[in-house]
């Protein structure tokens, strides 16, 4: 959660409608001094046993038996941690989720079977053996995402004899077996194996194993065809063949899923579906405008994944994509069309990048005024990982203006007066304040609400000025921690596990290899699939006597 010194209110990584727990967020990476990545070994950590999210189980049923009803809907909501929902450690089965499942599971194979999809032989009513034996181990395949063993199959057959013991048709055995494959820990999990018995070194994974790590990082789902035929050649043993796998995938419509499901979370896109602006100040702010502003940040970052961007133009490309109403709440030239379309951004520099898009400004925003804490902490987290401490208790909240045009900069000084809060605010402050021409829900603005001109101006530490949010762009884009920051949200989200202090010299050398290739969203996963911390599991801690 972002906290503040402030009366802000915590920023929630969310999908519309949920709450957060409280997550655990790695302390900012402090690098080791200088020369001590050339000679450090950094070893890949040890994934805890993955459970699939609401997302996961979503897009596999649908990849498996042609779902799209999204079941895990009603599901309980996931946990967070490090930012996403993908994270093993509090990826946790509850009871009630274990009852979902077995919900889930029978409904999803009844209408499978209704729909024809098992029907790849017929049961004979004298001789099920044969035709149940080919549905249960091609179906255990796929849903266990690896090869199966007969006596896995076996097992599974044993539900067609108990069928036969009760008088009941072979289809209801097959049916059970089935719904078993459904609530097995092989589906519900990402299985990997783990290192031999007493030793301490990473596991390479093998080729089912990493077709999976594959598919659940770039599509949130199991793999596909193409997928499970080069794992079942061991072809992924080969970066020729991995690089192209990845460059197939991420042009695949499913690669979808890293706009919503990674993009959503670290560029807080999916947190829109819960801003609540205040609708006497704020009545522009609709539904109509929510998901206006939700599409153009969506089709945005898509074009990162399939176009020749550098990643972090995110910062100031100038390009949207913005239909009739969007484009009026932005004071942009209409493009005349109620679907959102490419245009660009010459003449109108201030809604350039992500700083520029109304769906991170008001997530941003408290819900009757503009927080430059809360912006300031988004740049500090999701693009720096230099996530503040959290606040001292018993901390004044920001005071009332003392005159009725007292600017929010004139605000933010008197607070940040408090010694408690100097640290913390001396960081968040100006970069929040450089973005104060955004009012709540993202409409440029030369005046307060009070009528008091906007002060866009904030003093950074080291010296710099930032001068409105041109000047913050600008800054970012020479920031070094920026392509660290890039590659560790995405290598979390990756690998499904928190990036610290250890891993700081793995980041630093993916991230100079995904620049050196070109810097790209592309180039970005090519050099994390590559890396030891995606290609193996580290080992068990050797124990001390």
């Amino acid at each position: 959660m972002v906290t503040s010194c402030t009366d802000d209110e915590p920023i929630a990584r969310v999908n519309p409608g949920e709450e957060v727990p409280n997550e655990p967020n790695p302390p900012e990476t402090v690098p080791p001094p200088a020369g001590e990545c050339e000679s450090a070994a950094s070893k890949p950590g040890r994934v805890t046993l993955h459970r699939l999210n609401r997302a996961e189980y979503n897009a596999t049923v649908r990849d498996l038996l042609g779902d799209t009803t999204q079941p895990a809907n009603d599901f309980p909501i996931d946990d967070h941690g490090y930012g996403f929902d993908n994270i093993a450690d509090v990826l946790s089965l509850s009871p009630l989720l274990m009852e979902k499942y077995s919900t889930a599971a029978e409904r999803l194979v009844n209408d499978a079977w209704t729909r024809g999809v098992f029907n790849t032989c017929a049961l004979d009513p004298l001789n099920p053996a044969p035709c149940a034996n080919e549905i249960l181990s091609n179906f255990a395949r796929r849903a266990w995402r690896r090869p199966v063993q007969q006596a896995e199959v076996d097992k599974l057959m044993t539900f067609v004899d108990l069928a036969r013991q009760h008088a009941d048709p072979p289809d209801a055995g097959v049916r059970l077996a089935l719904r078993s494959v459904l609530v097995s820990p092989h589906f519900l999990f990402r299985v990997e194996k783990n290192a031999p018995p007493g030793s301490t070194e990473p596991y390479t994974l093998d080729n089912h194993e990493l077709a999976t790590r594959l598919s659940y990082f770039l599509w949130s789902s199991m793999p596909d065809d193409a997928l499970f035929a080069a794992a079942d050649a061991g072809k992924l043993s080969d970066p020729v063949e991995v690089e192209a796998q990845v460059r197939r995938m991420l042009a695949d419509p499913k690669a979808r899923a890293l706009v919503e499901n990674f993009a959503g979370q670290w560029l807080f896109t999916r947190a829109l579906g819960t801003a609540t602006p205040d609708a006497t100040l704020y009545g522009a702010f609709n539904e109509e405008l929510r998901a206006a502003m939700r599409t153009e940040t969506e089709l945005f970052f898509a074009e990162f994944v399939t176009g020749d961007h550098k990643l972090k133009d995110l910062i100031d490309a100038p390009f949207t994509y913005v239909n009739d109403a969007l484009a009026a709440h932005y004071g942009l030239p209409l493009p005349g069309s109620p679907t959102h379309v490419r245009v660009e951004l010459t003449g109108h520099p201030e809604r350039s990048g992500i700083f520029g898009k109304g769906s991170l400004l008001t997530v941003t925003s408290n819900p009757d005024r503009t927080s430059p804490v809360q912006r300031g902490v988004w740049v500090l987290e999701q693009l720096l990982c230099s996530a503040p401490p959290p606040p001292p208790p018993d901390v004044e909240n920001l005071p009332p203006p003392i005159t009725p045009n007292m600017t929010m900069k004139e605000r933010m000084a008197l607070h940040r007066s408090a010694p408690a809060c100097q640290g913390c605010h001396r960081l968040m402050d100006p970069l929040g304040l450089s973005m104060e021409n955004f009012d709540p829900i993202g409409r440029w603005r030369l005046q307060e609400v009070s009528g008091a001109p906007v002060d866009a101006t904030g003093d950074m530490p080291d010296g710099h000025i930032l001068a409105g949010v041109g000047d913050t762009q600008r800054y970012l884009k020479e920031e070094p921690k920026l392509t660290n920051c890039m590659t560790e949200h995405m290598l979390t989200y990756a690998t499904g596990r928190g990036i610290g202090e250890a891993d700081h010299c793995a980041v630093k050398e993916i991230a100079g290899k995904a620049e050196a290739r070109g810097g790209r969203l592309v180039d970005y996963v090519l050099s994390i699939v590559s890396s030891s911390h995606f290609t193996q599991r580290g080992a068990e801690e050797e124990q001390t006597p």
